[in-house]
């Protein structure tokens, strides 16, 4: 799923990104560790998702709100701006939770192949469904960043390991089930929305992982369409 090589690139690209907010708030990198008293493109949008007073300017307690969520997903600099990043995780959350009960509304995961697990990168959520009937989820995943995209299409489990552990990047990846080369079904220890993304596997939470381990079997179907915001 890449090499030392590829990651720098990432690592690179992941910094192109955030260097122009941090020249643009004029903030030095130990300023970054400090709350921004300015007011992001967002502020009104990130305000009302957070239960904040709707005034499209920022404030200390603002900041903190936006800070604390910013932490807790790991969305880098954390310094409480209201930005595209943010919102784009505060929107995702929207979207799925819209989804509800009926995440195959539109058809696209198929049902004439009895047990199938679904992702849908769009939304980055991921479900196992029997036929038309919905056996878990829908719940949220984390899949491949820019450059590492989770590979769409029909695919089939075809090895199974419960305590892996990756050569590639060192990493524990409990509870895998590989579906096509090496992308797989596994827990990690961050958010689901933590930015940009999984190195092509479709990450979970222990629990998810967990059930989905207990659900599917060697053999059984995976459907992965759509595309991942930002990708």
């Amino acid at each position: 799923m890449g090499d030392t090589r590829r990651r720098g690139a990432v690592a690179l690209g992941v910094t192109a990104l955030v260097a122009p907010l941090t020249l643009a708030l004029g903030a030095t990198p130990a300023q970054a560790a400090s709350c921004t008293t300015q007011t992001g493109p967002y502020q009104k949008k990130v305000e009302k998702f957070l239960g904040r007073p709707v005034d499209g300017k920022q404030s200390a307690a603002d900041c903190k709100a936006i800070r604390a969520f910013q932490t807790k997903h790991g969305i880098q600099p954390n310094i409480g701006y209201a930005g595209p990043v943010t919102w784009g995780v505060m929107d995702l959350m929207q979207k799925q939770k819209a989804v509800g009960k009926k995440p195959n509304k539109a058809g696209k995961c198929p049902v004439d192949k009895g047990r199938i697990a679904c992702v849908n990168l769009t939304l980055q959520i991921s479900w196992i469904q029997d036929g038309k009937k919905l056996v878990y989820g829908p719940v949220p995943v984390r899949t491949g960043r820019d450059g590492y995209e989770t590979r769409t299409g029909l695919k089939k489990i075809y090895w199974r390991n419960i305590d892996h552990h990756s050569t590639i990047y060192d990493v524990p990846m409990p509870y895998s089930q590989f579906f096509d080369g090496g992308q797989a079904f596994h827990s990690v220890g961050v958010s689901m929305w933590n930015p940009p993304g999984s190195h092509g596997c479709v990450n979970m939470t222990k629990t998810t992982a967990k059930k989905y381990w207990s659900l599917l079997k060697k053999g059984d179907d995976v459907y992965v369409y759509g595309r991942k915001p930002g990708t």
